[in-house]
């Protein structure tokens, strides 16, 4: 049983990404102060939606550099904190040219850096992780051999590598290590959210990212001859960042949690977004035979091996443990969709 003081400052690393800023607005909303870190305070278009939430939460957020690849720059920000929420990490699938100092290299020495950082500072007694079901495989196959082809948190990615799914192998290795460096002490304890596709708005009016990119890629046509059938776990950002909170502050919770609402394949999600917009976009209505996804994937950054591994495999994803742990309740998917898209809209992405 971990029982962390919620007057003591919370450290959420990486404040200016997807989940770390919901993670940051509700603790702020709760009363808590936070700390964050940043890799420049000076790049304004990162760090807008947190100059106000400190204005809008007077002397409640306070905002540091640090840097995921440079050793003791965490060291400032942990000091005197009893929670730390390391989500930090670089996200993306495409366009990796050198993926082991593109993704490895942040993933695991980021990872390093914090908890070496964590080790140092006496008053911290818990760290939660945002790792990935990445972390848990890398491919849809993984799961065959599996009873109901449905994965939980005992399961651990071992098909991936810096050649095929470099992303996930990179989630693989620093959630390892954390383990390692956890079990190498007995001050802090560590918990792991392991979310599947995390999608949902922004609390930043930045619109880059995988998840953008997915949720255009839905209604901007570049799928209207069809989808793969391909499965994909789908999570709320919102509930996403609810796990982290619970996880801090429920003093029996342990171990990692699959943080998933609900597997669908494409074609299911294009179908949410049609009941909602109709024809006013070009949302796919069918599926691309496996052959012809051999044939065109590639195009779309597909490979053969993605598409062996990934299209018309039965898969899914067991979250019942995030709710009995944590007692976190999933939204629907039709609200998770419907206010992306709405908030891209307003953007005028669309």
């Amino acid at each position: 049983m971990t029982n962390i003081d919620k007057k003591a400052p919370v450290l959420v690393t990486g404040g200016s990404g997807y989940i770390a800023s919901w993670i940051i607005k509700y603790l702020l909303e709760d009363g808590i102060s936070v700390r964050t870190t940043v890799r420049n305070l000076r790049d304004l278009k990162k760090v807008e939606h947190l100059l106000e939430l400190s204005k809008k939460f007077p002397g409640k957020l306070e905002l540091f550099e640090a840097d995921l690849i440079a050793n003791g720059s965490f060291d400032q920000a942990v000091k005197g904190t009893e929670l730390v929420i390391h989500t930090a990490s670089p996200f993306f699938i495409s366009g990796i040219k050198d993926a082991q100092k593109q993704l490895v290299e942040p993933a695991l020495q980021g990872t390093r850096n914090v908890l070496e950082s964590v080790n140092k500072a006496d008053s911290v007694k818990r760290v939660v992780l945002t790792s990935s079901v990445a972390s848990i495989y890398g491919d849809n196959i993984d799961a065959a051999n599996v009873p109901g082809n449905k994965l939980t948190e005992e399961h651990w990615n071992t098909s991936s590598s810096l050649s095929h799914q470099p992303y996930p192998y990179s989630k693989t290795l620093a959630e390892k290590e954390a383990w390692e460096i956890n079990k190498n002490q007995n001050r802090w304890d560590l918990l792991v959210i392991n979310p599947s596709f995390v999608m949902g708005p922004s609390v930043s009016n930045r619109v880059d990212g995988t998840s953008v990119d997915f949720m255009l890629s839905m209604v901007n046509g570049k799928f209207k001859s069809g989808v793969p059938n391909t499965l994909i776990g789908f999570v709320d950002v919102r509930d996403v960042a609810k796990a982290h909170i619970l996880a801090g502050f429920t003093p029996s919770a342990k171990g990692r949690h699959i943080t998933s609402a609900q597997t669908l394949p494409m074609l299911g999600a294009a179908k949410i977004l049609r009941e909602k917009f109709g024809k006013k976009y070009p949302i796919p209505t069918g599926e691309l035979p496996k052959f012809l996804v051999y044939l065109v994937g590639p195009f779309f950054g597909l490979s053969w091996a993605n598409t062996s591994r990934n299209v018309g495999i039965p898969f899914d994803l067991d979250n019942s443990y995030s709710q009995k742990d944590l007692g976190l309740k999933y939204r629907p998917l039709s609200e998770t969709f419907v206010e992306h898209i709405e908030q891209l809209e307003a953007a005028k992405l669309i």
